[in-house]
């Protein structure tokens, strides 16, 4: 279960659970979630929760890592040795940054 982080037969107080989250759905996916839930011996709770969560690290995981192919790694680390001289464009991006951008 991707939600509990102390295994089960650990003496360690769990942190409660005190966030809520509703949602309305329809008949058929009810059914198919209650139907799930109770062939892994859950509650559909329980099995709602480690669903969502387990979709949210996925997603979560896909937005922060990068995988490339072989030839595009090499060529990454290529630029990040190696980096190109800035162009006009950038200087220009660089300079309408220092001009809009207000440091603290």
């Amino acid at each position: 279960m991707l939600a509990a982080s102390i295994p089960e037969d650990s003496t360690e107080a769990r942190p409660r659970n005190t966030a809520r989250f509703n949602f309305r759905t329809t008949k058929r996916i009810k059914d198919a979630i209650e139907r799930a839930a109770a062939l892994k011996g859950q509650d559909m709770s329980a099995f709602a929760l480690d669903a969502v969560y387990e979709r949210a690290v996925a997603t979560i995981q896909a937005h922060e890592v990068t995988r490339l192919q072989p030839a595009d790694h090499q060529a990454f680390f290529e630029a990040l040795e190696n980096p190109p001289a800035p162009t006009d464009k950038l200087r220009a991006a660089f300079a309408h940054h220092e001009e809009r951008v207000v440091k603290r």
